[in-house]
Order: structure tokens, then sequence, then C-alpha cells
């Protein structure tokens, strides 16, 4: 019971002590340091907890719901016991806590192990091993206290895990198992607040209500926050009241003012304050800024800073020019200014218009129409100005927009002179004299004090001096013969300039057209060949006629169309003018017959309406043709009379068909009786078959008979015994004369011959540059027979140089045999 009294004094000391020492840290803080306050905090700590104040019997320490499994425990010894005997705990602890920064002179003490085999003789020695044993933590082997011998920080390390063993000092042995605890590091108040975020920006609309959100802000405080109020923040506003206000406990900033514009005050600076220990004396404190902005609403409507505006703008200005700007001022920025201008229908303001300019929000006046100071000196109109977007919340302040009154003065300019017109035209004859006036032009000087005007003609625009301009009167007169043929339209410009200042000159532009003479009779003109038929009608229109004029025939020009007046009257056909440049020709009778008259000749006269009249004739041709019932053409052709009535255009063709069949049934008749012809003279086996084809290159000899297949020939005095190879020179060569059979052979000679024209007369036969020879030479021969069938003999000595006198035919094989021996016994 005097143990729990106790208590309760010490805990109202400790109170009082911390009251006190708060309450008078602004008269002692600044001469001793934080530390000094913790440090006598532990000295009272110690002197009421640590047992000057403690009765006799065994402490109690104090409650750590982490550790109350370990609050004076006795560990139970291990070994056998007897059964009657009392189990007793074998560990006894004095403390588990340690406080952080200490800064005593002599080590902290921290608890006390015993065991109940020391009987207090030295018989037992105490060991300390885990975190910090030896090194923050020491213990007396003997008594076994414990003591920190260094200044522990709770935020570096908030706990410590040690074992501890009792063994015998002579032995060596242990007496006890050995045993596992904690020492944890009691928290102080030695962290402040800290906003790890800081300094803070933060935006808010003007014209917010009071209690809008502006920003959260966040403090962070190092201490343990489950060991008293060290950690507990609240916060508060040391600077930026009463237009902002925070929650304690959240720190979320609102607006605590309603109306807050940002035209009167954009920026504003607040300073947080965060406090440990729920806001109680003695609580460290960390501060942050909090930079808040109001953002721009559209809250204010355009005003412009006069009502009228005055702009002098000269005469000469060009259209689409800007002449003035005028301003309007918004005091909202960014898109809640920008402007809109309009110029608000009235007096003269058709002739201007305005533009915003995006950078400056000005209103630019641009000139529509010219200006003209002798007709008006002055225009007054009204201008708008009003904002582009808009916000409905602020409809309650008034209209978004302002208008203003715009006076413009026109100021006079010394102007060149103004043309009549804008442009002239003029027209002239062609081989008009030198010197006919063709027309004139007016200039006049409208300024007040007027000015004499002077012409000349742009040198540029007449090269060939075919016109001039009188300089004091204007008119405009030619100065060569023109022909329209040559030029039919001329355009030039006319200067007109003041005799007071030359350089002030106008330009107009004159078109003159040179109009023709008649000089050209018109001609008749047909689109197509003027045919008449056979059934034609009285009365019947059988072609439409026109007229060309190589004249440029002004708009209404005429032609009328008749016959000659001098001519018979014609009782075949007619002319019917329709009197609108066109006419027809029209048929008088019945019954044209093609047999009896194929054409039909119609003088025409033609005459156009210029002056002087032209007129010109010319005879139409007009030609009988057969028509069906229709109308159509069938046939012009002379041929047409001697085919039979009423014979169609497809029987005709069938005819035709049925004739070239007949003609090709013929030719092939007769080509088959020729190639059976030609196949009778081919049919014995007997036959000898030889082809010598000439390519200019060397070919495979006499034996390549396969390239084209010639007929044969037949030769019934001559039977090939033997077969020498022509393709190779043979070693022994012996080529006896024969003698020329006496009796003739016209059958060949006439099969050759006809071979002979058929090769001759067809061109395209291949190979178009082939020799066809043969073996057999036919009587009558220079050379007899070069065909060695008929040899009946070998002769020892040949002489070959009669080949020499055969000709350029035989020159190669006179050089072959001419220049070598043969030995007969080389022969097979």
């Amino acid at each position: 019971m005097l143990h729990g009294e106790v208590k309760k004094v010490q805990s109202w000391i400790l109170q009082f002590c911390y009251t006190y020492w708060n309450f008078n840290t602004p008269a002692v803080g600044k001469s001793f340091p934080m530390l000094t306050r913790n440090s006598l905090s532990l000295l009272l700590w110690l002197f009421f907890d640590g047992g000057l104040l403690t009765p006799l019997q065994p402490q109690q320490p104090p409650q750590i719901p982490s550790l109350k499994q370990r609050e004076n425990a006795i560990i139970t010894m291990p070994g056998p016991r007897s059964a009657a005997q009392r189990v007793k705990r074998g560990w006894i602890w004095n403390q588990f806590f340690v406080l952080e920064e200490y800064m005593g002179s002599e080590p902290q003490y921290v608890g006390k192990l015993h065991s109940d085999v020391d009987k207090g003789a030295g018989s037992v020695k105490y060991t300390l091993l885990g975190d910090g044993a030896g090194t923050i933590f020491t213990i007396d082997d003997t008594t076994g206290d414990i003591h920190a011998i260094k200044s522990l920080d709770r935020e570096e390390k908030p706990f410590y895990t040690l074992r501890a063993q009792a063994v015998n000092i002579v032995t060596g042995k242990p007496v006890e198992s050995e045993s596992e605890f904690i020492i944890k590091v009691q928290d102080i108040n030695d962290n402040e607040p800290k906003f790890l975020d800081g300094p803070y920006v933060a935006n808010v609309p003007e014209m917010s209500p009071v209690g809008a959100y502006v920003l959260q802000v966040k403090a962070t405080d190092a201490d343990d926050p489950t060991y008293g109020s060290s950690a507990r923040v609240v916060y508060s506003i040391l600077q930026g009241q009463p237009y902002f206000s925070i929650d304690p406990k959240t720190g979320v900033i609102r607006t605590a003012l309603p109306n807050m514009d940002r035209e009167v005050k954009e920026q504003y600076q607040v300073l947080i304050q965060a406090k440990d220990m729920g806001g109680q004396l003695g609580g460290l404190a960390g501060t942050t800024t909090v930079n808040i902005t109001l953002t721009d609403v559209n809250d204010n409507p355009p005003r412009f800073p006069k009502s009228i505006f005055h702009l002098k703008v000269p005469e000469a200005s060009p259209v689409g020019s800007p002449i003035g700007r005028i301003r309007a001022v918004d005091p909202d920025f960014g898109r809640n200014a920008e402007i809109e201008y309009s110029i608000v229908p009235g007096d003269g303001g058709n002739l201007f218009d305005i533009k915003t300019d995006d950078n400056t929000q000005e209103g630019i006046i641009f000139l529509r129409k010219p200006l003209d100071f002798e007709t008006k000196k002055a225009y007054t109109f009204k201008v708008e100005a009003a904002n582009v977007h808009l916000d409905h919340r602020f409809n309650s302040v008034g209209p978004f927009k302002d208008i203003a009154t715009v006076k413009i003065n026109v100021l006079d300019v010394d102007e060149p002179p103004v043309f009549s017109k804008p442009s002239y035209t003029m027209e002239v004859y062609e081989d008009t004299p030198t010197g006919t006036i063709i027309g004139a032009v007016t200039a006049q000087d409208l300024d007040i004090g007027t000015s004499p005007i002077r012409y000349s003609i742009d040198a540029q625009t007449d090269a060939d001096n075919n016109f001039v301009v009188d300089a004091n009167e204007g008119t405009v007169a030619t100065n060569a013969l023109l022909d329209r043929e040559s030029a039919a339209q001329f355009n030039i410009s006319i200067i007109a300039s003041k005799v007071s200042n030359p350089q002030l000159a106008s330009l107009v532009k004159i078109i003159i057209n040179v109009l023709d003479i008649n000089e050209f009779p018109p001609e008749v003109y047909l689109p197509y060949e003027t045919t008449v038929c056979e059934n034609a009608k009285p009365g019947q229109i059988i072609q439409i006629i026109g007229a060309v004029d190589r004249d440029m025939s002004p708009a209404g020009q005429i032609f009328s169309f008749r016959q000659p007046s001098d001519a018979l009257a014609n009782p075949n056909f007619t002319i019917h003018d329709y009197k609108n440049n066109t006419a027809g020709l029209q048929a008088q009778r019945h019954g044209y017959s093609h047999r009896q008259k194929e054409l039909y000749l119609l003088p025409v006269v033609v005459e156009d309406s210029s002056y002087p009249i032209q007129s010109s004739t010319s005879t139409l041709t007009i030609r009988v043709c057969r028509c069906d019932s229709k109308g159509v053409v069938l046939s012009c052709n002379v041929e047409a009379i001697f085919l039979p009535v009423g014979l169609s255009t497809g029987a005709l063709i069938a005819i035709l068909l049925c004739i070239i069949i007949l003609l090709v049934i013929v030719v092939l008749y007769v080509a088959l009786r020729r190639q059976k012809k030609k196949d009778a003279l081919m049919t014995s086996k007997e036959d000898i078959r030889d082809n010598v084809i000439h390519y200019d290159d060397e070919g495979g000899g006499e034996e390549d008979t396969q390239a084209f297949d010639i007929g044969a020939l037949r030769n019934p005095k001559v039977i090939e015994d033997q077969n020498i190879r022509r393709d190779i020179k043979p070693e022994q060569l012996c080529l006896p004369r024969q003698k020329p059979p006496s009796e003739f052979n016209t059958d060949i000679r006439d099969f050759i011959n006809e071979r002979l024209q058929e090769h001759d007369a067809d061109p395209n036969a291949p190979p178009y540059d082939s020799l066809a020879t043969y073996a057999y030479e036919g009587t009558g021969s220079v050379a007899e027979t070069l065909s060695s069938i008929e040899s009946q003999s070998m002769e020892m000595d040949q002489e070959y140089d009669f080949l020499s006198d055969w000709g350029p035919h035989f020159k190669s094989l006179a050089e072959m045999f001419g220049k070598e021996n043969y030995n007969l016994d080389k022969i097979t």
C-alpha cells in the first residue's frame, strides 16, 4: 500500500517539474540546452524510482505491456527436484528499461541478475551475451548488476536482445540454463515534428465560399507514437489569418473569408506550425510555409477607359489597312480577359471593320471601302466590347460588355486625277484614214485646289504608235492604217497627270475594236454531199445549206439565198430561203432516175447584209441515188444500174461468197493434181537423192541430206554399186572419165527444167541462196558426169589439170586434186 502511494507522489512531482520547467523556458531556455531539461527529468526519475523513496519490500518495475512476462520474472531452474520440494523461479529481474539520451557521469543502471544458487559466497559468476553486450551493456559478474555505458537513441534502435547465464566460478560449468531477455530504450520527447514535403504551393479560385478546400499538410514526429504524447501532433496557423484556417488534427487548410478577390490580392503566404505533446506546454514544434495563389475567374466585365475615341484617317488610306486601335480594360487574366469587338450598326459602320488583337486584346479598326474627303469629311459609329468566355455564376454582377463611340475625321490628301470611267471601249473601221478621232477620255482633279490635266499614251501598250491622244483634250485618234485581218483589237493605256504635281498620275485601260469592212463575199456552206432519192416527191427538202463569210460579221448579219436572176426556171430543183441564214434545196418533180441522169447542177446566189453588199454564186452538184421506202440511201454508184431490181445487199454478199468458195476449190484441185504428178516421178526404189546446200560455212558434207527433201532424180543407166562417204577425203581416189551417154534422156531434162523454173518463180522457197546440183549431168555436158556410179575401171595416172579450165565453180576441186598423187596400193 505504501508502494502505491509513493508512486502517486512521484508522478505528481514529475508533472509539477515538467510544468514548471516549460513555463520558465523563456527565461532559462536560452542559457540551457534542451539536453539539460532531459537530464533533470532523468535525475528526478532516478531519485524517485531508483530507490531513495522506495519501500523495503521488493520493488515493482513500471508496467510496460510488451514486457509484462519479464517483470520480476523468476526463471525456473532446470534439473531434478524432490516431489515435496517447491519449484522456484531461477532468475529475478529488477529492470528491463533504459532511458534514451542519458547524459549522466556514471553508467546508467539497467537491472540486476540473481540466481537462487548464488548464496552470496561469490561462487557464481554472471555473464552477458547478445546485442551490445560488452560495448553498450556491462554486467557485474559477482552481483549481476547491469549498466549502460553509452547514451542510447531510441530512433536508432528501440530495443536490444541479450542472453544471461550463471556459471560456477570454480568449475566453469553453468549452474543455470541460458535465458534471453529484452532491454527496451524508453522514449523521451527529443524530436520535433517535421514537414517533409514543405514548403507547399496551393491554388484556390477567387470568390470561393468559406470553407473551400485549399491543401492538406502533414508533419512527421520521429518519437515513439505508442508511448505518451511525444508523437501526437497538433496543427495551427501562425501567419495567414483571418484568410485561412486549418484543422488541428488533419492539417487541412480551408478558406476563412468569403469573396476573396484576386484583383485585390493574389498571393498569400501562410505559416503553419505542428507541435507534439498534443500542443501542450513543453512540446516541440516545427513550422512550414504554404504559398497560396488565388486563381482568376471571370468576375469582371470589360470597360472602356473613355466613352469617345477620336481617330484621324487620310483619305488615301488603302482598303484593308488598319486605321486605328481602341482598347477595353478587363481586370481578369488569361482566357477570362479575352474580348471580342464588334461595330454596332449605324452611321458609317459599313465603311469600317474591327478585329481583336489576340496578343494585346485591342480592337483594330480596318478600312473596308475607300474614303473621299471631298464627299464626306467625318464618320461616327459605336463599338461594343464583350467577354468571350462567360461565367454564369456572376451574371448578377451585370452585363459583361461595354460600348464606346468612335469618331473618324477624314484628312484631305493631294490625290491623282480620277477618270470618269474605270475603262473605255472604242471602235474604228479598218482602213480608216490616219488622224481620224475615234473617241475621248476625261479625268478630273477632285482636290480643293483644282489643277489642269495632261494626257499621254503608255508607250509600253502602243509600241507601234497606232494611236495618238491629245494632251489637253484627251481625244484619241488613229496614227496608222488598221487592218482587221492583222489585228482585230488593241489594248492601250492612257495616263492622266496633274500639271501642278506630275508625280500624281492615274492610268485607264482602253479597248479599241477594229471593225470589218465588207470585203469578201459569202460562200455556200455544205455540211455533206447533196443527194436526191429516185422516189423523191415534189416539194420535198433534200438538203439544208448555209453560208460562211471571211469578214467578221457583226451581230445581226443576215445571209439570203436565191437562184440567179438570169437563169431559166429549173424544172427539177428550187431554193427555199428560211430567212435565218439557212436555205433548203427543194425537189420539183417525181421520177428521178439514176439510169437516165446521175447528176444535176443547181446554181445558188448568196448575199450578205453588210455595206457594201457582197454576193457570190455557187453551183451545187446533186447526185441521184437509190433509197429505201424511208428515204435511206442504198447506193449512188454507177454499178447499181445493172443490178436486178429488188436484189438486196445480203443477196449480193451471198453471191460473192459463193464465187470465192468456187475459186478456192479450183485452186486446191489444181494444186493436188500438180502434187500427184510430182510424186509419180519419185516412186521408184532406185531413186538417187542428192542435196547440196551452200551456206558459206562448213557443214556435214555431201552425206548431209536431211536439211531438205528434194525430189530424187531417176537415172536408169546408173546403178550404185557401193557407197563412198563424201564427208571425208579419200586416201586413194581414182576418178575415171565417163563417156557421155549416147541416148538422150529427155524426160529427165524436162523434169529438171520444170523444177528449176518452180524454184526460180517461188521467192519464198527456203533457202533463198540454195544451189541444188544433181549427180546426173545429162547429155551434152562439157564435163560429162562427175558421178562415180558408172565408173568401170581405175586409172593409175589421172590428171586433174583440166578442172582449172572449168571456171571458178571448180576452183576448190582443182586445188584438192591437182596437187596430190594417189597410189593405187592405198585404194581398197
